[in-house]
């Protein structure tokens, strides 16, 4: 409501000048009931005009065009016109825009050529004429420019949104990256040390309680300790190798996924059927990143395009899809890019298939099915 403040202030002041010159101009006739009405239906249009702005610029160039019919208010009749003229073209409405200039320009010439021999020079015609045009051509422009220019902001705020997700998903990744090195360097280093240290320790006691000699404390130190220590370094290769459950991504996270993707400008419906089982954690990840992926490459490359997302449990597969109707291209299997071999790579490494193509139509989908039997 705040938002349409500026429209109804505008509405008011233009209605106000309208009314003040056409009652002060000496070729004007005099102001009736029904133009004051006009006038006030014209500014309560205008008002509304950035909600309803097909209906707003109709109501206001009819008004204005009785108006000026009646009473000859001259050029100031066109500035409700110009003003609601400017708002369609930047909501989008050119025709709607265009129609209203040509309806009131026509309206406008014919009642000046009526009068025209009643005392307007012709050439006083042409200037009036002339500037209307100009003034309508101006106005249209304006609002297409200022559309294109919002149409700008809109992509630079998506694409930093996207640069930002990346980042922040190329963190991730790295730091998951570096958890999984030091997880194979710490086992490769340390896990055989130890356990040689814990069999040859075990080996000694047991010899000496074998030869009736009890252990000395140093000897069942030491294999205590070991026996700890690798107990501590499991736990922590554990640790290493799967994230905290907050952290980890899978598709329980979808919603926040598909939410991250929509406030980068992209409309997305996420659809699941079947019942959920429980997923082991490298297909639930994979098929996270697939959908993933698939979205941020909806955002990059199909332009002004709607995202279906859908996930299907069975008992012995997860079959997750992404497709987008995008504009139409050569249908068909794509050359694939870094993104799809990752894909294709990660699906394939746990048994699964990936298909990626174009549709006849337009658009593109990513299919992924991933088998669930023998991996519970």
């Amino acid at each position: 409501m705040r938002a349409d403040l500026p429209y109804a202030v505008g509405g008011v002041a233009v209605g106000a000048l309208l009314l003040g010159n056409a009652a002060l101009s000496p070729e004007a006739d005099p102001v009736g009931v029904l133009d004051i009405a006009l006038v006030v239906v014209a500014a309560a249009a205008l008002a509304s005009c950035r909600r309803r702005p097909v209906l707003a610029v109709a109501v206001v160039t009819a008004a204005m065009l009785v108006v000026h019919v009646r009473v000859h208010a001259g050029v100031s009749a066109a500035f409700p016109v110009l003003g609601a003229v400017c708002v369609a073209a930047w909501r989008g409405h050119r025709r709607a825009a265009v129609v209203a200039s040509v309806a009131f320009l026509g309206g406008y010439l014919a009642r000046d050529i009526s009068v025209a021999p009643a005392g307007l020079p012709p050439q006083q015609l042409l200037e009036r004429t002339s500037l209307l045009l100009g003034w309508f051509v101006a106005v249209n422009i304006a609002g297409l420019v200022a559309r294109e220019h919002r149409a700008y902001l809109e992509q630079l705020e998506r694409r930093l949104l996207e640069a930002e997700r990346t980042r922040e998903e190329t963190a991730l990744r790295r730091a998951g990256e570096e958890r999984l090195r030091i997880a194979r360097d710490l086992h490769d280093s340390l896990t055989h040390s130890i356990s040689v240290i814990k069999v040859q320790a075990g080996i000694a006691v047991h010899l000496d309680r074998k030869n009736g000699a009890e252990p000395s404390a140093a000897l069942l130190a030491i294999q205590e300790a070991g026996g700890a220590a690798m107990r501590e370094l499991r736990a922590t290769l554990a640790v290493l190798r799967s994230p905290d459950d907050a952290d980890r991504l899978g598709l329980a996270r979808l919603d926040e996924l598909a939410g991250r993707t929509r406030a980068a400008g992209v409309p997305v419906h996420v659809t699941v059927s079947g019942e959920p089982p429980e997923l082991p954690v490298e297909v639930d990840q994979a098929g996270y990143r697939v959908v993933q992926e698939a979205l941020t490459n909806v955002a990059r490359h199909a332009g002004p395009a709607v995202a279906e997302v859908r996930v299907e449990y069975t008992p012995t597969r997860l079959t997750v899809a992404v497709t987008d109707d995008g504009a139409a291209s050569t249908a068909g299997p794509v050359t694939p890019g870094v993104g799809l071999r990752g894909m294709r790579e990660r699906v394939t490494g746990l048994g699964g298939t990936l298909h990626a193509a174009r549709g006849d139509g337009g658009g593109f989908t990513v299919r992924a099915t991933f088998p669930l039997e023998g991996r519970a």
